[in-house]
C-alpha cells in the first residue's frame, strides 16, 4: 500500500465518521450537514491524488486493511 492510498483510505474512513456523527440526530442533521464540505473535499482531492476515483474496489480493499471494524471483516 503506498502512502498516497493509506491517505486516500484515512480521508474516506474521516468523511464516513463525519457523516455518522452529522446524520446521529436526524433532527439537528440540517445543521451540521455544511460541516461535512470540508472532509468532502479533503477526501476527493485524496482520491484524485492517489489514482482511486472512480475506483471503489481498490478503496474499499484499502479500507478494509485499515479499518476491518467497518466491514465486520474482524469477525
Amino acid at each position: 500500500m503506498h502512502q498516497a492510498e493509506i491517505a486516500a483510505a484515512q480521508a474516506y474512513v474521516r468523511l464516513l465518521a463525519a457523516t455518522r456523527a452529522a446524520l446521529a440526530d436526524p433532527a439537528e442533521a440540517p445543521l451540521y450537514m455544511p460541516l461535512l464540505a470540508s472532509p468532502i473535499e479533503e477526501a476527493d482531492e485524496a482520491l484524485r491524488s492517489a489514482g482511486l476515483a472512480g475506483n471503489e474496489d481498490r478503496l474499499f480493499a484499502l479500507v478494509r486493511k485499515l479499518q476491518p471494524s467497518l466491514t465486520g471483516s474482524d469477525r
